[in-house]
C-alpha cells in the first residue's frame, strides 16, 4: 500500500502546476503542524519561503514576514498559531487557483453598448 501511495503522490507532484505545488506545500506544512512534526513543518514552510518570487516585491516581502513568523512559531512548538496562518494563506492560493482554472466568460454586447456605438 505504501508503494502505491508513494507512486501516486510522486505522479501528482510531477504533473502538478507550479501553483498547485505551492498548495501541496501548504498541505504538508499544515499536516505537519497537526502532527507536531517539527522537522517536516520547518522544511515545508522553508520551501514556501525559498520559492518566493521577488519580482513581486511587496507581496513577496509580506509573505516572507509571515513565513518567518510561522517558522518561529514552529520552533517554539506553537503549532496551532502557525497552522492557522498557513490555513488562511492556503485558502488564498486555492482561490487564485480556482480563478485561474475558471472558464473564461466572453463579453456579450447589450443594447446599451450598441446605443453607445451608434451615438
Amino acid at each position: 500500500m505504501y508503494n502505491q501511495s508513494h507512486a501516486y503522490r510522486k505522479q501528482e507532484v510531477l504533473s502538478a502546476s507550479p501553483l498547485h505545488l505551492v498548495i501541496m506545500a501548504y498541505d504538508l506544512a499544515i499536516r505537519s503542524c497537526d502532527q507536531k512534526d517539527m522537522a517536516t513543518a520547518l522544511k515545508a514552510v522553508s520551501a514556501l519561503r525559498d520559492a518566493l518570487d521577488y519580482n513581486y516585491a511587496e507581496i513577496a516581502m509580506n509573505l516572507l514576514s509571515l513565513y518567518n513568523w510561522c517558522l518561529d512559531c514552529i520552533r517554539k512548538q506553537e503549532y496551532a498559531q502557525a497552522k492557522q496562518t498557513l490555513i488562511e494563506l492556503r485558502e488564498a492560493w486555492v482561490t487564485i487557483e480556482n480563478q485561474m482554472n475558471a472558464p473564461k466568460v466572453q463579453a456579450v454586447s447589450t443594447g446599451v453598448s450598441m446605443a453607445v456605438r451608434s451615438a
